[in-house]
């Protein structure tokens, strides 16, 4: 009978960062300093992390994307690992580790990456959700978006917290092939998810029930809807009666839907310019209806980065969704009257 020790089942440290959205390097500098390791290590074979190291790593980057300093946070979790701490079988394991480091005057990280995300200088909120989205873990992804809804309210959740991760995410995937769109699905689920449940989680003012509503709309063939979700959400806050229409609306059912509801002003979104309509806007802005003498017609606001500044002069512009909650705000009138938008040209 063989005196070694058998392999022991689990994940190698590669894949254990893929789960988590950290890099290896990481695993190893938590290992080397604060002694957070696989806890059996068998002598001239890969190392094993076991479903028990696995959580443990995982309560780790809960701790250090929630703000914890990575020493305090490895102290935490050492205290759940239990009093069994890094006992190992003497025959299988090296004893040639060096001890773990305090991290006495480690400085406490800012911003920064998560998950190999190339987030920038963004709020710390960002690289937290972005770690939870790499290592999909949708029920992380909700608390930490509700979170950030409720603390610093819609507008700003969505401007710093949503939309920089939300890049992120969006320029790895272009960089890396066909990888990470789970991720990117995943996490505009998410996000789509939380600007839904917005109702029940900030105060709202009293519904306009006799203005006209704002149409939404995406572009015939725009896909990308979530800015426009924002916005919706956004003037539901204000009170502001919406009609939603999302993505790829087909210009007979917009030209349609206008004409039904009368409405104070209509959104036209595109994220790229192959979807950018000029006369699309120009024939929105031109529709009218009611009685001779008091004939009305839409304001008509094309938004997002597929349109170019200088084709769209005669349209009203707005810089981002605090901009455009104002000027739709303004445009309704706080007492439901509705201000018109002078005729695009």
């Amino acid at each position: 009978m063989s005196d070694e020790t058998p392999p022991v089942a689990g994940l190698t440290t590669g894949a254990l960062a893929r789960r988590l959205g950290v890099s290896p390097t990481t695993l190893r500098s938590w290992d080397r300093r604060y002694g957070l390791g696989p806890t059996v290590r068998v002598r001239g074979r890969h190392r094993r992390w076991s479903p028990q190291d696995v959580a443990m790593m995982e309560e780790m980057c809960r701790l250090t994307a929630a703000g914890a300093p990575p020493a305090e946070a490895a102290r935490v979790t050492r205290l759940g690992r239990g009093p069994a701490g890094r006992a190992e079988p003497a025959a299988a394991v090296t004893s040639d580790r060096p001890a773990p480091s305090s991290g006495a005057g480690e400085p406490p990280r800012r911003g920064g990456a998560g998950g190999g995300l190339p987030l920038g200088d963004v709020r710390q909120e960002c690289r937290g959700l972005a770690r939870a989205a790499v290592r999909l873990d949708s029920p992380e992804l909700e608390s930490r978006l509700l979170e950030a809804v409720g603390r610093y309210g819609l507008t700003a959740a969505w401007e710093e917290v949503m939309v920089p991760t939300l890049r992120a995410v969006g320029r790895k995937w272009e960089s890396s092939g066909d990888r990470y769109v789970e991720v990117e699905h995943l996490l505009s689920w998410q996000v789509s998810s939380t600007l839904r449940s917005t109702p029940l989680l900030l105060p709202r003012a009293a519904a306009r029930v006799d203005a006209p509503p704002v149409v939404l709309a995406c572009a015939p063939g725009e896909q990308h809807s979530l800015p426009l979700e924002a916005l919706n959400a956004a003037l539901g806050e204000r009170g502001v009666p919406t009609r939603m229409l999302g993505a790829a609306v087909p210009v007979e059912a917009l030209i349609a839907c206008v004409r039904r509801t009368g409405p104070t002003a209509v959104v036209l979104w595109s994220q790229a310019r192959s979807t950018a309509s000029v006369p699309l806007a120009r024939h929105l802005a031109a529709l009218e209806w009611g009685a001779p003498g008091a004939r009305r017609r839409p304001a008509v606001l094309p938004a997002g980065p597929g349109w170019e500044r200088r084709t769209c002069g005669g349209f009203p512009r707005c810089v981002g969704l605090r901009d455009a909650v104002e000027t739709l705000s303004r445009l309704c009138g706080d007492d439901g009257a509705v201000a018109h938008a002078p005729r695009a040209r």
